[in-house]
């Protein structure tokens, strides 16, 4: 398959290197700096004290509907966003409030579009599944199952329309790696060799189904093969192997060399949605993934080691983050429930 990777294609290089499909050129983890540690601590941890505070808004009935928190999977998103460029776009699923928060999106607005208020990112219309910012090039925020992934090839196809030199980067659970319409736009983006990542975010489970019950092959970074796309499965609980996997696919779309498939093997804490209490798996498992493979207590555990932060560093750190966060728990009951008038406002007729 590598070696298909090195022949023109009309859009393709000729230069294109030998067996960057595989991956063989790339470093398993990027080494990190102080700065790099500390920003992936705080914008992980960001996204752990948002979800927690989410979790206890939705038990005291302020969050209705449908709510998916990423706690557990801040490495994938966080590390993801480290190595994107200003102008690469972001689409994912209804796990989403991790991406939005790692894009730069007001966590006030967010928490606000929770609980359906009027200072939500959507006008409270949107709730927990559907939010986007155009500003920050994140396009939601999907609730069918797959049905982004088509969207995020579409944005991919307008990227080489425009030849702009973006990348699309287009989120999908390991449940939705099973939907037809995949595989429709796994064909697409490669025929056109369409400038989008493929994030598989393998978090074990599809609802309350284990990947080994619901699939046949488990090697989800493989199902483009057919189509010519490479693909590589990534640890997805250490952020520095993340960055480094993300760099080498950014690279790979941005030679003009198509689509590239990145399976973040993640792992999720709590259960599908809040109305799931996952008795699907052990309390033994989950634990056994918080003590051992936590990916922000990673990046503490190097930090203290380093010298690079003390103990009271790190607490001064969760201060001033749940800080931010209960100042948008605050805005989000405090902000207006959105006039009737609102059901008449940016919708096509």
């Amino acid at each position: 398959m590598a070696g298909s990777q090195t022949k023109s294609t009309g859009a393709q290089k000729k230069t294109a290197p030998k067996a960057r499909g595989a991956m063989k050129n790339a470093p398993a983890i990027a080494d990190f700096n102080k700065e790099e540690e500390l920003k992936a601590y705080r914008e992980m941890l960001l996204i752990r004290r948002f979800e927690e505070k989410a979790g206890q808004l939705y038990g005291m009935g302020l969050i209705g509907g449908f709510c998916h928190l990423y706690i557990g999977q801040e490495a994938v998103v966080v590390g993801i966003e480290m190595a994107k460029k200003k102008g690469d776009q972001m689409i994912t699923s209804y796990r989403d409030h991790g991406h939005m928060l790692a894009c730069g999106m007001d966590p006030n607005g967010v928490m606000a579009e929770l609980t359906g208020r009027e200072g939500g990112l959507s006008k409270g219309k949107g709730g927990s599944m559907h939010m986007f910012s155009k500003e920050q090039e994140f396009y939601g925020g999907h609730g069918i199952v797959g049905a982004q992934v088509a969207l995020g090839t579409g944005l991919a196809f307008k990227n080489r329309y425009t030849n702009n030199g973006n990348v699309s980067l287009t989120f999908f659970g390991d449940g939705a790696a099973n939907q037809g319409q995949v595989y429709e736009s796994f064909n697409m983006a490669k025929l056109w060799n369409l400038p989008v990542i493929y994030v598989i975010e393998n978090n074990k489970y599809g609802m309350g189904t284990s990947i080994e019950r619901a699939s046949s092959t488990t090697d989800l970074s493989q199902r483009g093969a057919s189509f010519g796309i490479p693909g590589v499965q990534v640890d997805g609980m250490d952020v520095r192997a993340v960055k480094a996997a993300t760099d080498y696919a950014m690279e790979w779309c941005r030679e003009g060399n198509g689509p590239y498939i990145l399976e973040m093997i993640t792992y999720r804490y709590r259960g599908h949605s809040m109305s799931d209490p996952a008795k699907y798996r052990s309390k033994d498992e989950v634990q056994k993934m918080r003590t051992e493979h936590d990916p922000i207590e990673q990046v503490r555990a190097r930090l203290i080691a380093n010298d690079w932060a003390s103990e009271d560093d790190l607490k001064a750190l969760d201060k001033e983050v749940r800080a931010i966060v209960a100042e948008s728990a605050e805005f989000a009951q405090t902000s207006p429930e959105p006039d009737t008038s609102e059901l008449y406002t940016d919708i096509l007729i």
